[in-house]
């Protein structure tokens, strides 16, 4: 038998989260905006978002 609770199931909004982070971040990358970024990061934490989730590709 499974454990219906050990199953994690995604969060759709959880993508959706992460490109916005993404799209804002390269935002205040190009504007070398640390302020912005800081409070990417700070977003982020709250979230439950590690950063490299949407770092990357920067």
């Amino acid at each position: 038998m499974v454990n219906s609770d050990a199953i994690e199931t995604p969060d759709p909004r959880r993508g959706v989260l992460v490109a916005s982070l993404r799209s804002r971040y390269q935002a205040a990358v190009r504007h070398n905006d640390a302020d912005s970024k800081q409070a990417l990061f700070k977003e982020a934490v709250y979230l439950g978002i590690q950063p490299e989730e949407f770092t990357d590709d920067c």
